[in-house]
């Protein structure tokens, strides 16, 4: 998959993204045939166990980027921003995004409406791919109150129609709507002729996102608009007791479990212990 792949298909076969932060599960995912796998700065909540997104710094995302990418052979990677990456400026943009693009991106995603249209801009025009996000956005949940939908009147979903628009004359190559109506993800589809990618905000939009932890049923307690399609959390569950019953009842390792000497040199190593042991 390329950025021109991902925007062809525009308002044709859905567009299939999950998150991935590391690369056994990248590797899942590319077998799987996902379109686009995100190393989402979700990986603060999901995998390092902060409270929000907020803490995630550039040397965290980059670690994970490269992580991914070696698990990554078919799918767009794209690698989200973390908070104050990009919000200083066009300059210290560039820069950051520039790193993962080094690092093995194959573009940056970023959040916000018109307050980041020049830094948009400056980094297409500098040959950095940008994906939007617009609606809930994860960086901003201390101003919202919470993890809050987006959208749900008049005004405030106008602003977000902008917003979209606005992002594709700037240059990004995608748009993600996060907990937004479905009736107002349906009008931003229609309306832009960038590929939308919903999570949260109905049927309409030209592809989905979820995170792979939600996804697979390892996420204790999922946002509403999550779904699993397997019970991770069980069989990881199933599996590490079993362990822990075939250690404890001596059935594991068994007596084959590792290696073994020929004769000869135990022989050998039983006079070795055996002098050692006089001249102590």
């Amino acid at each position: 998959m390329t950025v021109p792949a991902v925007r062809a298909r525009k308002g044709g076969r859905k567009l299939v993204s999950v998150t991935a932060y590391d690369a056994p599960t990248a590797e899942l995912l590319d077998g799987a045939g996902v379109d686009i796998v995100l190393v989402g700065d979700s990986v603060g909540n999901v995998v390092l166990g902060y409270a929000s997104t907020v803490p995630v710094t550039m040397d965290e995302m980059v670690h994970h980027v490269k992580a991914v990418r070696r698990g990554t052979r078919r799918a767009l990677l794209v690698a989200d921003m973390p908070f104050l990456s990009y919000q200083p400026g066009p300059e210290e943009a560039i820069r950051n995004a520039g790193r993962f693009m080094k690092e093995g991106a194959d573009a940056v995603k970023l959040e916000g409406g018109t307050e980041v249209l020049g830094t948009v801009a400056a980094m297409t025009a500098n040959g950095i791919p940008v994906m939007g996000h617009v609606g809930l956005m994860p960086q901003r949940v201390s101003q919202y109150g919470g993890y809050r939908s987006q959208g749900r009147d008049a005004s405030a979903a106008a602003r977000i129609w902008r917003a979209a628009k606005a992002l594709e004359r700037a240059g990004a190559f995608a748009v993600v709507l996060e907990s937004v109506p479905a009736e107002l993800a349906k009008r931003v589809t229609r309306d832009c002729g960038i590929p939308t990618i919903g999570i949260g905000a109905g049927p309409f939009c030209d592809g989905q996102i979820l995170v792979f932890h939600d996804v697979v049923g390892l996420t204790a307690a999922p946002p509403p608009f999550a779904r699993a399609w397997g019970n991770g959390s069980r069989e990881f569950r199933r599996a590490i007791r079993g362990f822990r019953g075939d250690v404890q009842a001596r059935r594991w390792p068994g007596a084959r479990g590792g290696a073994s000497m020929p004769a000869s040199e135990l022989a050998e190593l039983d006079r070795m212990i055996e002098g050692d042991a006089d001249k102590a």
